[in-house]
């Protein structure tokens, strides 16, 4: 099923070739929906765009243009508006197919380049720290891009690129072999390293020793030793055992755990490939590759003068292990902002190499408390966990209150259904280039523009094609769509817009386009259900709009599990 626009440009475009036929350079025909129903229902600027190529007084060339017009199943009429916008008006008949088809036919996404895999990389937790509020951003924004891209037909790789090889590995085995609590190690483990490693930075405030105690068995684990490594891999199994809960939860699913040990015996080959191309040179020692000046990248060291490896040269070392493993379309990372300047030195880095691979650094604003960013070395992070759980504990309350007759399970299901998608919507229905404050209650909110509204229209629409079943006026899949009342053509035009906010949801990577456009179609079907009653009315007029109400709880749960949210039919 083509796209609403590309049906309209499609009409446009041979209206165009009639009346401008030999002029070259012609841009493209833009069809957007108008902001106002006197407007029409779409809207071109094909004139004004086009009016230097063509030469002339833009309204002039829309005159030209309309007056190319001719008769099609589409558009009912064109009139020029303004400097020279052309108005589109669809014709209902046209408009009422394309809801009989909408979510029976899928959306023709052939136009896009679609070769390949999207690795995307996000979430990476370091190891032996329990997950917190933190890690929700980056965990939910790439989770939410993998679906909106495997919606438009990519292949996707989701990677959790976990922290496994870093300093923190010598902290916890001096603070596991020290101060570990082996009872409280064996009931909740990476709550028992989490205590060690907060021990380790208070001790060693006062005792410098430590930190070299930890260095030595750093190294050890580096060169190999045997029990340094057991220690490691016990580490790494008792975290991934913890994240994957927290993931299961929240409906999130990986392909890959490559994290940066998997990398460990490329970086040597890395180095030297940068140094036979120049790219890095010896300064003190140490290898570190200088950008041109207009860059106004700061120099980028990639090897310390003894020997060790930094971040630049693991993610240098991913690039080159990507392209040898995968058939690449794009690299997507998703990380907060501090880290720009680090993508931007190690992205100018592979770009030197000659590695003709594209790359997106997809940041967002960090959430913090009003005071200050979260420190597990503070300890003063809101554990993931713990936001679960006061979320579905109030989502429970709310299901009780409303629905108080459901059995134990259902509620319960409900409510980790409404609670977990009250937490990810409040997160990815912000721009995720902003920060965020954390409160309790804005982020656990139900009213107004919350996941649960929007899950509580598509659970009533669900009582609405019950209520019909019950008085035998089943939901007819071919009924013939009539628009009596503005509303009923209003959503209808908003359904149809559904893909073009996916697909600027997906060259934008940003998520809170889908959440705006759920939003407007929430509004706009709780319009409708308030002007156009439903089950009450003549059976051609009924099932009409039972159809309409179909296709808005079927659009909005595409939409929300776009979003990572699940819908329930009852609330």
């Amino acid at each position: 099923m083509l796209l609403i626009e590309k049906e309209i440009a499609g009409i446009f475009n041979k209206m165009v070739e009639n009346s401008f036929e030999g002029v070259e350079g012609l841009k493209e025909v833009d069809i957007q929906p108008t902001a106002n129903d006197k407007f029409g229902d779409f809207q071109t600027n094909f004139a004004m765009m086009n009016s230097k190529i063509i030469g002339g007084n833009p309204r002039a060339i829309a005159a030209k243009l309309v007056e190319g017009f001719f008769e099609n199943e589409i558009i009912e009429k064109l009139e020029i508006a303004g400097p020279g916008f052309i108005n589109i008006y669809l014709k209902e008949e046209y408009l009422g197919k394309r809801i009989n088809t909408m979510t029976t036919e899928k959306y023709d996404f052939s136009f896009l380049d679609t070769h390949g895999d999207v690795i995307i990389d996000y979430s990476s937790p370091n190891i032996a720290k329990r997950m917190h509020i933190g890690h929700l951003r980056s965990t939910i924004i790439g989770d939410s891009i993998k679906r909106i891209y495997n919606h438009l037909g990519y292949n996707t790789v989701a990677d959790n690129h976990i922290g496994d090889w870093g300093t923190q590995f010598g902290k916890l085995i001096i603070g596991y072999r020290n101060w570990l609590n082996k009872d409280a190690y064996k009931e909740t483990p990476i709550e028992e390293l989490e205590r060690v490693y907060v021990k380790f930075a208070v001790e060693s405030e006062d005792n410098e020793e430590l930190n070299d105690q930890a260095r030595l068995e750093l190294k050890k684990l580096h060169e190999g030793d045997e029990e340094n490594h057991r220690l490691w891999k016990e580490f790494i199994d008792v975290s991934l055992n913890e994240y994957n809960n927290i993931y299961n939860r929240l409906d999130i699913e990986f392909d890959t755990y490559f994290g940066e040990s998997h990398y460990h015996d490329i970086m040597p080959g890395v180095i030297e490939e940068l140094k036979e191309k120049k790219i890095a040179v010896e300064s003190e020692g140490a290898q570190v590759v200088f950008f041109p000046e207009e860059t106004k990248l700061n120099p980028c060291l990639v090897q310390k003068g003894d020997g060790a490896f930094l971040y630049a040269t693991s993610d240098i070392a991913t690039v080159k292990f990507r392209k040898e493993n995968y058939d690449v379309n794009k690299l997507i990372y998703v990380t907060d902002e501090r880290q720009q300047d680090h993508f931007k030195q190690f992205f100018a880095i592979t770009e030197m190499m000659g590695w003709d691979i594209e790359k997106q650094h997809i940041w967002f604003g960090i959430m913090r408390f009003a005071d200050g960013i979260f420190s597990s070395r503070k300890g003063n992070v809101i554990k993931l966990e713990e936001l679960l759980d006061e979320a579905k504990r109030r989502a429970l309350e709310v299901v009780e209150e409303k629905n108080p007759t459901l059995s134990a399970e259902e509620k319960d299901v409900i409510a980790e259904v409404v609670g977990t998608g009250a937490v990810k919507y409040a997160d990815l229905s912000q721009n995720r280039q902003s920060a965020i404050i954390f409160e309790w209650d804005k982020i656990l909110s139900f009213e107004g523009n919350t996941g649960p509204y929007l899950q509580y229209t598509y659970a009533r629409i669900q009582s609405i094609l019950r209520k019909g079943a019950e008085a035998s006026k089943n939901l007819d899949e071919n009924a013939g769509v009539k628009f009596i009342e503005k509303a009923e053509k209003a959503l209808a035009l908003h359904m149809n817009q559904f893909p073009a906010a996916v697909l600027k949801a997906s060259t934008t990577y940003k998520p809170n386009l889908i959440t705006d456009y759920l939003y407007e179609l929430a509004k706009k079907f709780n319009t409708f259900y308030n002007a156009c009653p439903i089950l009450n009315q003549e059976d051609e007029i009924l099932y009409s709009r039972l159809l309409i109400a179909d296709r808005t709880a079927k659009t909005l749960k595409e939409g929300l599990g776009l979003l990572g949210m699940k819908t329930v039919d009852r609330m």
